[in-house]
């Protein structure tokens, strides 16, 4: 029952075309990679953080914190959990985004984070500034709908598990 429910979370939509593969791929491959190495990384201890940077494995940056909590309640009873839970969803929700692994998943999660940052961080920089968060939500509501396509971890994942549900 849970393999099988796992088994169709993994599923993508299918396209017929390789190139169709490719063309869901690369969005997702590049925002994944944007989110980790620069967004994420920036206020969360990954280990290519910038060493000027001072953060430790997971440590969220000092000013993130402060930031969250001008967005008011809730974000304001609890800055360190909602930073880190923000920063978390970059750096390592772009990880497996760009991977394909569990990806309905971290998008979902990267989709939240990026509703905050428009809705409470961005919202009153006009439309140039909400661009960057906007993008990633879009791709990565694109990707919780239809999935992460053929070049993907969960693919293979599935691959694997398809065949022992079957027994």
């Amino acid at each position: 029952m849970l393999l099988s429910l796992y088994i169709r979370f993994l599923q993508s939509t299918p396209l017929s075309s390789w190139i169709g593969q490719i063309a869901v791929a690369i969005p997702r491959i590049l925002a994944g990679l944007l989110l980790t190495i620069d967004f994420g990384a920036s206020k969360f201890g990954m280990p290519w953080t910038d060493a000027d940077r001072e953060l430790s494995l997971f440590e969220v940056a000092d000013w993130f914190p402060q930031d969250v909590a001008q967005f008011g309640i809730p974000f304001s009873l609890a800055p360190t959990l909602f930073a880190w839970m923000g920063a978390a969803s970059e750096a390592i929700g772009g990880i497996l985004l760009a991977l394909g692994f569990q990806t309905r998943l971290a998008a979902f999660f990267i989709s939240c984070t990026m509703l905050v940052a428009i809705f409470f961080q961005k919202w009153g920089e006009g439309t140039w500034g909400m661009l960057p968060a906007m993008g990633f939500l879009w791709i990565c509501i694109y990707t919780c709908v239809y999935g992460p396509g053929k070049i993907a971890l969960d693919t293979w994942l599935l691959r694997f598990l398809a065949p022992r549900q079957a027994a």
